[in-house]
């Protein structure tokens, strides 16, 4: 029968007890010096063979033999074999090896070699304890399976996965080719404030907080936009950031509360422009990365090479449909539009909204390959500059995979006169309650009434972007600590 009052973690403290009582304090080491990782040993064995080396680790595996010990190591490149034998590391060192349990953080040093079935190996000479663990790592076998356990406690996740850990090497290496290939194209990094007297740049419900010494409320940006732009008037002819954002909206597999945006700006170029730099930027990702230019993504396979599909947004609206955005004349046409094609969408949205929507459901699934959605309407386009040759439309874009949007993209307005138009026509749809639609920004207003330059803008999903990249289905997958709901609530995963 088995005994329901086994605690492990009792068991051990116990040993933790023992070592202390042998005068071993497991966490007072303050370093240890690491010559070797465990990915330079398999990696350059002949290098390495018969060289002494110090590495340090968890430890994920033990196997006794007697008087001697296998035990693995793990650290930041992958795992070692680490060999113990009690005639060479001496009875009373290897003594302590009574107190090992799977977790705990090993400094070893020994010298390098190949055991008969050709594992590299390093034989210990000496080991010390460098951090001693008080919990069980879940089971080897089946690792940590539990989904929502693995976002709440992503250390053990990345200790148990190891493909978990590839995603976010996945995800730091992205943003340092982004780095690279924009500081080649002479565009400069900044940072804007996160803490804004009012936030704007798209229409989202922000969070807000409270600054105590100017009593003052204060919300974290839902956009990186007028910061970048205030800069273009600066000056600065290309400008990007990626930054953290924040937007008060619901959790599912496709957005979290606080996520990353890239977001450039470069002037004297439009929409246009922006379309080649997106086509060489991620065509030039995939190829570092995957060393083609196809990817694939959930059983798809995805096509960067250049040029890229293009969509005029209305045109295929009509071809879906046989209606066409201006033949929606009212905000009672287009909720009745939405019904006879079964949409359902909220009753407080306006014309453009519902119309908006209604693109979101028959439009953009079928946007698998790589596709430009282009020529948006004025009235869901409140930055964006109008095609001179359809003045009802504007210059831009929205980048579409797996009938994903992985990025938005326009000829900015720099009219001032234009942009007050189309903020107090927003300011509206504020008064009727829309709560996600930004104040009006005299200040930027301000700005563009000192002249910026024609410009071409552009903004990334960094998380959206990453996903394709490690073929992961959800956003949880590739941001390191997700927000989550309360333990004990049903979670949206």
């Amino acid at each position: 029968m088995a005994d329901d009052s086994f605690d492990p973690r009792a068991v051990r403290i116990g040993k933790l007890q023992e070592l202390r009582a042998r005068g071993i304090n497991p966490y007072q080491p303050t370093r240890f010096d690491v010559t070797a990782s465990s990915s330079d040993l398999h990696s350059s064995y002949e290098r390495w063979e018969g060289q002494s080396v110090r590495i340090a680790g968890r430890v994920m595996a033990i196997r006794t033999h007697g008087r001697a010990m296998f035990v693995d190591l793990a650290d930041e490149g992958g795992k070692i074999q680490c060999h113990l034998r009690e005639d060479i590391v001496g009875p009373e060192q290897f003594a302590l090896t009574e107190y090992l349990d799977l977790g705990d953080i090993l400094g070893v040093e020994g010298t390098v070699f190949k055991t008969r079935r050709g594992e590299v190996t390093v034989e210990v000479h000496e080991f010390q304890y460098l951090s001693k663990s008080l919990m069980d790592l879940p089971d080897k076998r089946h690792g940590l399976t539990n989904v929502d356990l693995r976002y709440r406690q992503r250390y053990l996740d990345l200790l148990v996965n190891p493909e978990v850990r590839r995603v976010f090497d996945v995800r730091s290496r992205t943003i340092g080719f982004i780095r690279q290939f924009l500081a080649e194209r002479r565009f400069m990094e900044v940072e804007t404030p996160v803490l804004l007297p009012l936030a704007g740049g798209t229409e989202a419900r922000p969070f807000a907080t409270h600054h105590n010494a100017l009593d003052m409320t204060l919300y974290l940006r839902i956009a990186l936009e007028l910061h970048l732009k205030r800069l273009i008037v600066g000056g600065f002819d290309r400008v990007y950031e990626i930054g953290r954002v924040f937007r008060n909206e619901g959790i599912s597999t496709k957005h979290n509360p606080e996520f990353t945006m890239l977001e450039l700006y470069q002037a004297y170029t439009d929409y246009h422009g922006i379309m080649r730099l997106v086509e060489d930027l991620l065509s030039g990702l995939v190829q570092y990365l995957q060393g083609s230019a196809d990817l694939e993504y959930q059983g798809q396979v995805l096509h960067f090479t250049p040029p890229f599909d293009q969509v005029d947004m209305v045109e295929r609206l009509f071809e879906k449909t046989g209606v066409r955005w201006e033949d929606i004349r009212s905000g009672e046409d287009a909720h009745q539009f939405a019904r006879d094609l079964g949409i359902a969408v909220d009753a407080r949205f306006d014309r453009a909204q519902v119309l908006d929507k209604i693109v979101g459901q028959v439009v953009e699934p079928d946007l698998v390959q790589p596709t430009f959605l282009w020529h948006h309407p004025v009235d869901i386009s409140p930055l964006a500059k109008r095609d001179p040759a359809y003045p009802q439309l504007t210059e831009r874009f929205e980048l579409f995979v797996a009938g994903r949007e992985l990025a938005n993209a326009f000829s900015e307005l720099n009219d001032p006169l234009d942009q007050r138009e189309r903020f107090l026509a927003q300011q509206e749809q504020r008064r009727e309650g829309n709560d996600e639609v930004p104040p009006l920004d005299e200040d930027f207003l301000n700005a563009l009434e000192h002249g910026m330059p024609p410009t071409g803008g552009l903004g990334v999903g960094i998380d959206r972007l990453v996903m394709l990249l490690t073929n992961s289905p959800s956003i949880k997958d590739v941001i390191l600590f997700p927000t989550m709901r309360p333990l004990g609530s049903a979670d949206d995963l």
